[in-house]
């Protein structure tokens, strides 16, 4: 299932260009045109899920297949010996801007802390 003004489920369907770093059967992996670090991938799910939470309610095993070509994206980019960080981020308070699931995987030169400043 795919949402026609979707950003991400245009990339899918090969409406939208985007450098593809690797494609499986359920995934996409793609570089981010506004990185965020030497190495910045997104790793969706072809499918539309809108965020994470819903990815990984609806189907457990898309979120695994997700994550493991995060991983196999990671081994790919030379980031497993010093390390990288994946992250999602799902509703207006995690800074989610594309409603589609995805996973920003990061890496290539120290990242600094999580966030930028305390929420407290």
């Amino acid at each position: 299932m795919s949402t026609p003004d979707c950003l991400f489920c245009r990339i899918v369907a090969g409406e939208i260009p985007a450098t593809v770093v690797r494609e499986t059967a359920t995934t996409l992996a793609f570089r981010d045109i506004d990185p965020k670090a030497p190495v910045h991938v997104l790793v969706i799910p072809k499918e539309h899920y809108a965020d994470v939470a819903t990815l990984g309610q609806g189907d457990p095993a898309l979120a695994g297949e997700v994550l493991a070509t995060a991983a196999a994206v990671a081994e790919d980019e030379g980031l497993l010996g010093d390390g990288f960080r994946l992250l999602f981020n799902t509703g207006a308070y995690g800074g989610q801007e594309v409603f589609h699931a995805h996973a920003h995987l990061l890496g290539g030169a120290p990242l600094g802390p999580m966030l930028a400043r305390s929420v407290a």
